[in-house]
């Protein structure tokens, strides 16, 4: 298919090689070539096939001591417990820095510690630690501060703790620079002297590890406390963090993910029980539970409303007090889609002005002074599907400071190029990841800085977006869309970042029936020509070219593209193709 409803051009994901270590998989261990061709398209050899199936923590997860700085923040958790020491957990509010709070202070409370959460204000205080809260929660009592999803750039923050002699304990993801800051220890797999190769790992995958070291020193001690702790109840906790994230299903991430969901589907966490229930949960939780019903809420107390609500509701074992929280997380959410809707509506008519269909452009960069700044992170990541750019929003206070939020496309390193334009002067600070960054601008510099990015990404943006295909694992039929065969599927799962949702192609069958249902979906009836019938639904896709294309084909013969899962409705399992291309069939 050389263009779609999308403009995509559709081939085969595997090359020769590919299809014949698919091909040996398949012979070798009896995997259905469906199969096979889904574990060779990403990258999974031979010899790995069975083990892949069936990831396990125990032969994922390296010795903790590997991470640069785990013993030694180990040994300092050691200390606060047998010391009986108070300790601050200061948190990000996303819901990485949720999670990764909430299983640190299970940990801590459990051997008898106290300990206290601390989430800073989105608006008012921004990214990180910073001075005027270090100094509070000292004089609050903290005898120890241990920073989760943040603290790796905040060197002036971290010198208020050392100036009232106070031991930091950073436990972080997010890249790190040259200057590393004053704390006891630093713990980050993305800090240039380590060499645990754990870089694909997100804060409340770090957290885990440090408090797997930290277990080991207890049990060395004789605490007897251990006897009655089971890290393997929170993973999923670690889960929620890694999907959510969006950071690469691969190696020890998918493991805590699979083992992460099964934790989940006890829903012994009371407050993500209460979270699935207000989102209205039809079958086991999976990944997309995770990344679309529970996530959004989480975060939806950091973007507009109370930043600890969600890490609190992670604490919690009393189902009332957590349903109180997960109501109110969950009206935040709704307001939030609203502010959304008029956001991206602003959003996307700047860039149209800006830049035109965004073929011409690099890095979309839109900004202003009434956007709510929690917010700005979304309407990055809607730019950057609906441009297939690299996008940043930023929102203006009236003093003339932006707060900013960026998404990036595959194979561009957005929190490089965010780093570089600090370094250059354009920002007042910004850092970030490979995936995301954050950054804040004076108004003076907006126009400089689209002037950098653009120069910066030019050349590397422009030959990702010059290759955009949609990877193609197979082509299926009606009536080989099997409920075994998603089983097969999920088994060869989780899906996401580093780890592609199988996409197939369901060539020639005619579009029986298609209708808006929401507001935005397309539902649609596929027919072979045997008779048998495939529904599908095409999220978010009125008013776009793929909507547009399916609602006005109906009787016509299609090529769709999408991937295969299950829908629960009413009791029912059925099977469901998701769709994302498609294109007539000529």
């Amino acid at each position: 298919m050389e263009k779609s409803a999308l403009d995509n051009r559709w081939v085969a994901r595997l090359d020769q090689a590919g299809q014949n270590r698919a091909l040996a998989m398949s012979q070798i261990h009896g995997l259905p070539d469906l199969i096979a061709r889904v574990l060779a398209g990403r990258g999974v050899t031979v010899d790995e096939a069975i083990e892949f199936l069936d990831p396990t923590i125990r032969s994922l997860m390296p010795d903790p001591h590997k991470l640069t700085d785990c013993e030694k923040a180990a040994t300092r958790l050691l200390r606060a417990i047998e010391r009986g020491e108070s300790v601050a957990i200061f948190g990000d509010y996303d819901v990485d820095g949720a999670a990764s709070s909430a299983l640190m202070f299970r940990f801590l409370s459990h051997f008898g510690v106290r300990a206290t959460i601390y989430i800073p204000d989105r608006v008012f205080e921004g990214y990180g630690p910073n001075p005027a809260a270090i100094n509070q929660l000292v004089d609050n009592g903290a005898q120890l501060i241990v920073t989760v999803d943040c603290g790796s750039t905040s060197h002036e923050a971290l010198a208020a703790a050392a100036a009232r002699n106070i031991d930091v304990v950073v436990i972080d993801h997010h890249q790190v620079t040259h200057e590393l800051p004053p704390c006891h220890a630093l713990v980050n797999p993305n800090r240039e002297d380590d060499l645990s190769g754990q870089g694909h790992l997100c804060a409340a995958g770090v957290v885990f590890m440090v408090l797997v070291a930290t277990l080991r020193l207890l049990r060395a001690a004789g605490n007897k406390r251990i006897l009655a702790i089971d890290l393997l109840q929170w993973l999923d906790i670690v889960a929620l963090a890694t999907v959510c994230d969006v950071v690469p299903l691969k190696g020890l991430n998918r493991a805590y993910v699979v083992k992460g969901l099964v934790a989940a589907r006890h829903q012994s966490n009371a407050g993500l029980a209460a979270l699935l229930r207000k989102a209205g949960l039809a079958g086991p939780v999976t990944p997309y539970h995770f990344g679309f019903l529970i996530g959004p809420r989480i975060n939806a107390g950091g973007r507009i409303g109370d930043a600890a609500l969600g890490s609190r509701l992670l604490t919690l074992d009393d189902a009332g007090e957590a349903d109180v929280i997960a109501q109110r997380l969950d009206e935040l959410n709704r307001e939030r889609q609203a502010m959304e809707a008029i956001m991206l509506q602003e959003a996307e008519a700047e860039a149209l002005a800006e830049y035109g269909d965004g073929e011409g452009a690099s890095v979309i960069v839109t900004a202003h002074e009434k956007w709510h700044p929690g917010i700005v992170g979304l309407i990055a990541a809607r730019l950057k599907e609906k441009f297939k750019r690299p996008a940043f929003a930023i929102a203006f206070d009236p003093s003339g400071r932006g707060t900013g939020s960026g998404r990036s496309i595959n194979g561009f390193d957005m929190g490089r190029m965010v780093r570089a334009a600090v370094d250059e002067g354009l920002l007042v600070k910004g850092g970030g990841h490979a995936m995301a960054a954050g950054l804040t601008v004076e108004r003076a510099n907006l126009g400089r800085l689209r002037t950098f990015f653009t120069e910066k990404a030019e050349r590397t943006v422009a030959g990702l977006v010059a290759n955009e295909t949609l990877k193609i694992d197979g082509a299926i039929g009606a009536s080989g869309a099997t409920l075994e065969l998603i089983d097969r599927l999920e088994a060869a799962g989780p899906y996401g970042s580093g780890h592609a949702q199988p996409l197939f192609a369901v060539p020639a069958h005619r579009l029986r029936d298609a209708r808006l249902v929401g507001e935005k979906h397309v539902k649609v009836t596929l027919e072979a020509m045997d008779g048998s019938r495939l529904d599908g639904i095409a999220f978010r896709a009125a008013d776009t070219p793929l909507g547009n294309l399916l609602i006005n084909s109906r009787g016509a013969s299609l090529h769709v593209a999408g991937s295969l899962g299950a829908d629960h409705y009413q009791g029912a399992r059925r099977i469901q193709l998701r769709v994302c291309d498609a294109a007539p069939a000529k």
